[in-house]
C-alpha cells in the first residue's frame, strides 16, 4: 500500500475519533470504516510494524466495534460495523506495575445507567506481534454505588496452571494494528475489529 493511501486511511480514522467526542463534526459511516481499519490492519502486517506496549498504557473507551465478517474477500474489504451508543460507555485500560506479580493489568467495565460492571485480571504482551493476552479472574457489579457481586471467576479454567504458562491458544487476545495519541484499534480473537478513543 501507498504511503498516499496509509494517508487517507490514517484521515478516516481521525474523522472517525474527532466525529465520536466532538459534536458537529461529521463522522464517516460504518461501511468507510471498517474498510479504512482493514487497511490499516493490512499494512501494519505488511510492514512488519512492531506497537510498542507503553503507547497501549492508559484508559480507552470504545467508539466503533465491526464482526468477524469484516474482512478482505478477493482483495476488497467487505463488512461494516456500528459506532457505540453514547449511553452504553465501555472503557478497557492497561495499566504496567513492576511491582505487582502480574505487571500488567487488563480492567473491562461498561456502565449502562446506574449499573457498573468491571472485569480486571493479569495480562501479558508479545511486542513483536503486537499481542495481547489476558485472563478476566475478577468481577465487580455496583448499581447506584453499592456493591451488588464482587468475586473471582475463571479459577476452574486453569486453576492447575499460572496465567504466565497458559499458550495463546487458550487466552483470549487483542491483535493490534493502529494506534495514535487519542485512538488504539485492534483484532480480538473472536474476529471482531473495535476502535478505542483515548479517555
Amino acid at each position: 500500500m501507498s504511503s498516499t493511501a496509509g494517508l487517507h486511511h490514517a484521515a478516516i480514522l481521525d474523522k472517525a475519533v474527532q466525529g465520536f467526542t466532538r459534536s458537529g463534526v461529521q463522522r464517516p459511516n460504518g461501511r468507510t470504516l471498517t474498510a479504512a481499519l482493514l487497511e490499516q490492519e493490512r499494512s501494519t502486517k505488511q510492514a512488519k510494524q512492531a506497537i510498542s506496549l507503553e503507547s497501549l498504557l492508559g484508559t480507552w473507551r470504545l467508539c466503533f466495534s465491526a464482526g468477524k465478517q469484516a474482512k478482505f474477500q478477493s482483495g476488497e474489504p467487505i463488512g461494516s460495523g456500528f459506532y457505540v451508543p453514547k449511553l452504553a460507555i465501555a472503557r478497557i485500560s492497561f495499566s504496567s506495575d513492576d511491582s505487582n506479580d502480574a505487571p500488567l493489568t487488563i480492567a473491562n467495565q461498561l456502565n449502562v445507567g446506574p449499573l457498573h460492571i468491571r472485569f480486571t485480571g493479569p495480562a501479558r504482551y508479545l511486542g513483536k506481534k503486537n499481542l495481547l493476552m489476558f485472563d478476566f479472574t475478577h468481577l465487580r457489579v455496583t448499581c447506584f454505588g453499592l456493591t451488588a457481586y464482587q468475586g473471582t471467576v475463571n479459577r476452574q479454567k486453569r486453576a492447575d496452571k499460572p496465567f504466565e504458562e497458559t499458550t495463546i491458544a487458550q487466552l483470549p487476545f487483542f491483535a493490534f494494528f493502529a494506534v495514535a495519541n487519542d485512538y488504539i484499534a485492534a483484532r480480538g480473537r473472536g474476529g471482531g475489529l473495535a476502535l478505542w478513543v483515548k479517555e
